[in-house]
């Protein structure tokens, strides 16, 4: 399989030089994946411009990326303006898969994951403090 990966601190992209994602070559994409995350990667991004094709081997391949994205609070955004890929996508009912259009609108959406995450996990410790806590101590009364 062909393909480009290019890391940053917040994701990995993966641009697939090929037209199909089959049975012939989807654990190709599955090993990259996994060595994504063992790199520590939470959000990945693969650019899907120029498949044409996809059949059950690359559907399930990208099922179970996203599944690892979505346990690590990250994100798997395939990004494709392909009509028929996105019905595809669509049909396989992958739970919370991110379809984006555009490589710079899946970074965007990125970013937005980790700032909503950091949101999330400031609450938490709020919360974990006691700082929202209501009534006093028993030395108070």
């Amino acid at each position: 399989m062909e393909f480009k990966v290019e890391k940053n601190e917040q994701y990995a992209l993966i641009e697939l030089k090929e037209t199909a994602l089959t049975q012939e070559n989807h654990t190709d994409l599955e090993n990259i994946v996994r060595q994504l995350f063992r790199e520590g990667y939470g959000n990945i991004i693969i650019e899907f411009n120029q498949i044409i094709e996809l059949d059950g081997h690359g559907i399930s391949v990208i099922r179970k990326a996203n599944k690892i994205c979505l346990n690590e609070l990250g994100l798997l955004i395939i990004v494709t303006k392909n009509d028929e890929i996105i019905d595809q996508l669509d049909a396989a009912k992958i739970e919370e898969l991110t379809v984006m259009p555009t490589v710079q609108e899946a970074i965007d959406a990125v970013y937005l994951n980790e700032l909503e995450n950091d949101f999330q996990s400031d609450e938490d410790d709020e919360y974990d403090h006691g700082e929202y806590s209501e009534g006093g101590s028993d030395d108070d009364y």
